[in-house]
């Protein structure tokens, strides 16, 4: 106990010694979000308040998750780690029932320990506590706390108040624009009718809501483009407006305390939209994210965009880069040795271009609903992207909210019925896929042509999985031998892992 308090002592000299000057942080993460904002070309979606802070950002062109699922993404944002390194390998709430292993150390925790003021609004969906201990925190119930943008204006008003001198990290998690027609159908399928002041739907009095022509918006490329998806996107547009304006009245607020012009904005959305190919699928729609960072000491980049790549995993390293700390020496498991983090700091990218590296992603999703385990490793280069699907003999699951969609079950009718689905894949393409799947992106963007069988693409195959297999060894994936295979990692091989065959033929 006394070398822990010392620990920390020193810690909290150190920041203290680093931050020449005020410096605090603000994550604004949207839920299920895409590109539906002008600073990403969608002219249909109107968002004044994030294109006003995209004017003040470098834009990312390359932001991708660490994993397409709401608690694993999470966890990785909080830990800097994938969650087969932190251990959320899929939902936090109810039956599903994930935790992080209890010895990770995450941003809040480390932070804590740095007398660094740590406050959580709306979506947690991480666990436990113990590892994820905020200070101020406002998560209880999920509809006021995350999509009642007054509500949550109040809690952001309370904790900026605050008369402690300390600097802070205040992390707002929106539960808009997640689907919604399997918790709450009564507020229609994204819950854009929460709120709206109708008969039963209450009234949120600082928004006003923006309704949308099924007929006039972007229907993206991996989304059937019929009648029923074009009258779910539009009312996925009225809750991003909900978005918008609960981002612009957290900056406002932020503006009034008078810690605008030293704090670190960073926005972004957990994972992909809630539609085919998007959220729980390791393919550009489910892993490619918006990506806002705004610093107020480093402005000749504002409005720019950057060909980086970046991943989620990058947030812990940068956010402590920004407060002046390192990161901690600890282990997980004694038998796979200390942590690493692969991530690294977005901050030098605010005064210059990268001439090289920054032009690599890497994706891991074990499961998101307890009954949908189709583990999938991935890694995405410029040019190339590689899938790895270890349960590839089974059908891809589909979660209980896009399942009840009216969009998936329109789905169902039309391939029962053998009428058109107007999509650019079918149900069978998307249920069954093969253990090993490559694309070339300069060739085929949309990922329709899977090459891995292509004797032309061999040695870049060869390479890219050699690249995927060191970065399982570097995040002590416990997958590292599946589904050929199994880990041996103790006892006798306690100092050198072994894969040992199955001989299942795959």
């Amino acid at each position: 106990m006394i070398f822990r308090l010392l620990v920390i002592l020193f810690i909290q000299f150190q920041a203290h010694a680093r931050i020449t000057t005020p410096r605090n942080v603000l994550v604004l993460l949207a839920d299920d979000a895409g590109f539906e904002m002008q600073a990403y070309n969608n002219t249909v979606c109107k968002t004044p308040n994030l294109n006003s802070l995209a004017s003040k950002s470098l834009i990312f062109k390359n932001a991708y998750t660490s994993v397409s699922s709401c608690s694993p993404s999470r966890s990785a944002i909080l830990t800097g780690l994938p969650d087969h390194q932190n251990g959320m390998y899929g939902l936090h709430n109810a039956y599903h029932n994930f935790d992080s292993f209890l010895k990770v150390r995450s941003l809040p925790e480390i932070l804590n320990d740095s007398n660094i003021r740590t406050g959580i609004i709306g979506k947690k969906h991480v666990g436990p506590e113990s590892v994820y201990p905020f200070e101020f925190e406002h998560t209880e119930d999920i509809m006021q706390t995350g999509r009642n943008i007054t509500f949550m204006k109040e809690l952001a008003h309370k904790f900026l108040a605050s008369q402690d001198e300390r600097p802070f990290l205040l992390y707002i998690g929106f539960h808009d624009p997640h689907r919604c027609g399997h918790t709450h159908p009564q507020y229609g399928p994204f819950c854009e009718r929460f709120g709206n002041g109708e008969p039963g739907m209450g009234i949120i009095p600082d928004w006003r809501p923006q309704l949308y022509d099924p007929g006039e918006v972007v229907v993206p490329y991996f989304v059937p483009d019929t009648p029923i998806s074009r009258r779910e996107i539009a009312a996925q547009y009225t809750t991003i407006s909900r978005l918008d304006q609960g981002i612009g009245l957290v900056l406002q607020a932020l503006e009034e305390s008078g810690h605008m012009n030293d704090t670190l904005i960073i926005y972004t959305s957990d994972n992909g939209i809630p539609f085919p190919y998007g959220r729980t699928n390791a393919n550009e729609p489910g892993t490619a994210e918006p990506l806002f960072l705004s610093s107020p000491y480093h402005s000749k980049r504002n409005g720019q965009t950057t060909e980086a790549f970046a991943s989620h995993v990058d947030i812990v390293p940068t956010v402590l880069d920004w407060f002046g700390l390192t990161y901690p020496n600890y282990t997980i498991f004694e038998k796979v040795g200390q942590v690493q983090l692969t991530g690294k700091s977005w901050l030098p990218l605010l005064e210059a271009e990268p001439t090289k590296g920054w032009d690599t992603a890497y994706v891991s999703q074990d499961l998101h609903e307890i009954t949908m385990f189709y583990p999938m490793r991935a890694v995405r280069t410029r040019t190339m992207r590689l899938i790895h699907n270890l349960n590839f003999k089974m059908p891809f699951p589909i979660d209980q909210d896009f399942y009840i969609s009216g969009t998936f079950q329109d789905m169902l009718n039309r391939t029962r019925g053998g009428l058109p689905l107007h999509w650019f894949s079918s149900l069978q393409k998307y249920y069954y896929r093969p253990e090993w799947e490559l694309y070339d992106l300069e060739i085929d963007p949309r990922e329709t042509k899977n090459v891995a069988d292509d004797e032309k693409y061999d040695v870049v195959l060869k390479e890219m999985k050699e690249q995927l297999i060191s970065w399982q060894n570097v995040t002590q994936d416990p997958f590292i031998c599946a589904p050929w295979g199994v880990l041996e990692d103790a006892g006798a091989y306690k100092e050198h892992h072994k894969c040992m065959p199955l001989y299942n033929n795959l």
